[in-house]
């Protein structure tokens, strides 16, 4: 740490976060050890996803799986349905196979260091960090998106993200106290987040105001520095609501690699960049018949490129030749069946009827 700035920061936050601590559905209670379980389940779900979102699901995913050991016994399928909603699937496959593998190697309990905990899949720097500091009581440097702001602001660090990453990890180790870095760690989270946060930081309020760079300097708002985002392009489908005599609702398994792996889907063409003609877009059908197209599209955001689905509704004349799972219309719900397919589901059924 430079030595211009005082060495009871890390004794300030701490202070500042027995008083100030959020409570959350994973969080300890003051003075009670941390459940690696919980620690563990809850920064996966965290990935890219906020807290008010992944409340409901973690208690959710506690009241049927209460341990690791649980989970790992539950067939994938139930997981990836439990998670639905949460975005980013491959979190939820690698979460299962993460719970087997602690299951069936580590006796149900979770590594306590950093180096054997990335060895787990799914499990990065960041998780490893999270779960070595708050469960395990270890000076890792913890640092996750709030944090990176933090650190940025404290230090006044102009250069850009991603190129900055390294500088304000390793500032952010020489903070990390030996004692008490789990509470640290969950304290410089919730710092970022309902204090310094990414606009109009209530400044006023911080523990680290007068040792603040960036606020000394004015540019505290302005950091972390980022490059402009370039703007996501736009891909085109055609999905195929695709019904048998009895209203049966035809669905299919995406494969286990690449964008909502192993979810169901409604069948639908490759996504491209240019819309696709209903006459060539047959050609993926599943089943050979008169398709209609229904009024309007889905629309859908990825992280990288945004999705328009044309709906186009069908009669299977010979349902055992279509390949996929003849599923009840009244039984959807217990499909994995990610956000952007339950929205076509929903664009289906008010429009096809």
């Amino acid at each position: 740490m430079p030595t211009a700035f005082p060495a009871d920061l890390a004794d300030r936050l701490l202070a500042w976060y027995d008083r100030h601590r959020r409570v959350l559905p994973w969080r300890a209670a003051p003075g009670r050890q941390a459940d690696p379980y919980h620690v563990w389940l809850s920064e996966v779900m965290l990935q890219q996803t906020t807290v008010a979102a992944v409340a409901p699901y973690f208690r959710g995913f506690l009241d049927r799986w209460p341990t690791v050991t649980a989970l790992a016994a539950a067939p994938l399928d139930e997981v990836l349905t439990a998670w639905a909603g949460l975005g980013y699937y491959a979190r939820a496959r690698n979460l299962h196979r993460c719970a087997r593998l602690i299951a069936e190697n580590h006796g149900g309990r979770f590594p306590d260091d950093e180096a054997a905990l990335r060895d787990l899949p799914g499990v990065g720097d960041y998780t490893a960090a999270a779960i070595a500091a708050i469960a395990f009581e270890r000076p890792a440097a913890v640092m996750d998106g709030n944090i990176e702001r933090v650190m940025a602001r404290l230090f006044a660090v102009t250069e850009q993200l991603p190129g900055a990453k390294s500088r304000l990890k390793a500032l952010a180790a020489e903070l990390t106290p030996q004692r008490r870095p789990g509470d640290y760690a969950q304290a410089a989270m919730d710092l970022g987040a309902t204090v310094c946060t990414p606009k109009k930081p209530a400044c006023v309020l911080c523990p680290w105001r007068d040792a603040c760079a960036g606020q000394h300097a004015g540019i505290a708002e302005g950091l972390p520095a980022r490059q402009p985002k370039a703007e996501r392009p736009t891909r085109h489908g055609v999905a195929f609501w695709t019904l048998r005599r009895d209203g049966s609702v035809l669905l299919r398994r995406r494969p286990d690699e690449g964008l909502l792996g192993g979810m169901m889907e409604i069948p639908s063409t490759d996504w491209r960049d240019r819309p696709w003609l209903l006459d060539e877009a047959t050609a993926a059908a599943p089943a050979h018949t008169e398709w209609r197209s229904l009024p309007g599209v889905v629309e859908h955001g990825f992280t990288h490129f945004r999705l328009r689905l044309t709906v186009v509704a069908g009669h299977a004349r010979a349902p055992e030749l279509a390949r996929g799972l003849w599923c009840p219309l009244d039984r959807l719900g217990e499909q994995a069946l990610p956000t952007l397919m339950r929205k076509v589901v929903r664009h289906a059924l008010a429009k096809a009827y």
